[in-house]
């Protein structure tokens, strides 16, 4: 709590947690917010639950609203869209993360003026984090850091604290749990500020269901990786398909051209044509990877404009700074 003293009553924080269907842990998850965070407005945004999330959240004290498009994306969408707060503490409403945490993070975000703080997940409880989500978590986020730079260890964590000017310039368009990736890739890719400290990450409690299917949801998330590499490196993307098409076409090739020198003949017609068509393949590809780069850099200039435009995230002034690192320190 010493680290909420430093915090100017005017910066205005809120906390957004996306629900369907949390009625065993919603109540709880709301009340450690507000002990947590205890001037922090909290809203709950409740994606057609058929139990009675809705009406435990709004008992237990939260701003409880709706968005009727199904999937945690279309959420997102909708609660930056709506909001307007200096800095916001997303959080899954699976009482899966530690609401303690979240004055840690928010130190973090205002002391060093970042745009986003990650809640990297730790656990020792097989059942919290089982053994295929973390190595699936460890390939997707080393798919996306060797691309857009190892800035984070945990990608698809759904704890955050995000700035203003990351939450108003961000793009919000996937529709499901990839939606972490992309917040991953928007802040590595315009070089923001941010920063990642660990969090307390347990199992759900008994009676609640998780609504994320590891294998459907997994390929969704490669899917939605593959996509954004293909839109933000363009050249590396279509350089790979083209080095894939040339040495498959000329495997096939130079077998047909070495025959054809020693008789005269294309005794391979039909393998022949496939050679060529892939070679020629491979060279459009690489045209369209240096078209679209250029294409790419201009899209990612208008996206970097869009992000200056908007004022930084309140910063604490550098003679707190000690005080800021004693009270991280406080238990």
């Amino acid at each position: 709590m010493g680290i909420l003293k430093l915090f100017p009553s005017d910066i205005k924080v809120v906390v957004l947690i996306p629900c369907y269907n949390e009625e065993v842990t919603i109540a709880s998850v709301v009340n450690g917010f507000r002990a947590a965070l205890p001037h922090a407005s909290i809203y709950v945004y409740d994606n057609n639950s058929t139990d009675q999330t809705v009406k435990l959240a709004r008992a237990a004290g939260a701003i409880v609203r709706s968005e009727p498009l199904q999937g945690k994306g279309f959420v997102i969408r909708r609660m930056f869209s709506d909001i307007d707060a200096d800095f916001y503490v997303l959080v899954d409403g699976d009482a899966t993360y530690d609401p303690s945490s979240a004055p840690e993070m928010l130190g973090m975000a205002y002391g060093h003026g970042l745009d986003m703080v990650n809640g990297a997940r730790v656990t020792d409880r097989v059942d919290a984090y089982r053994r295929g989500h973390v190595l699936g978590n460890r390939v997707l986020t080393g798919l996306v850091t060797s691309v857009f730079g190892r800035r984070l260890s945990d990608m698809l964590s759904g704890y955050r604290v995000f700035s203003r000017r990351f939450v108003k310039s961000f793009p919000a368009l996937s529709s499901g749990f990839e939606t972490e990736t992309e917040f991953t890739v928007h802040a590595l890719e315009l070089a923001m500020p941010i920063g990642e400290l660990p969090t307390r990450y347990v199992e759900r409690p008994p009676g609640s269901a998780s609504k994320l299917n590891t294998y459907r949801d997994g390929f969704r998330i490669l899917g939605m990786i593959i996509n954004l590499v293909k839109q933000e490196r363009p050249l590396m993307f279509f350089s790979i398909l083209c080095a894939i098409m040339l040495v498959c076409g000329m495997g096939l090739g130079i077998p047909v051209v070495l025959d054809f020198f020693h008789t005269g003949l294309v005794q391979r017609l039909p393998t022949a044509l496939l050679a060529t068509g892939l070679v020629i393949l491979a060279a459009l590809s690489m045209g369209c990877g240096l078209v679209l780069d250029s294409v790419a850099l201009g899209r990612r200039e208008a996206k970097r404009l869009a992000y200056l435009a908007l004022p930084a995230p309140p910063r604490m002034p550098d003679e707190q700074a000690i005080t800021m690192s004693s009270a991280v320190s406080e238990p």
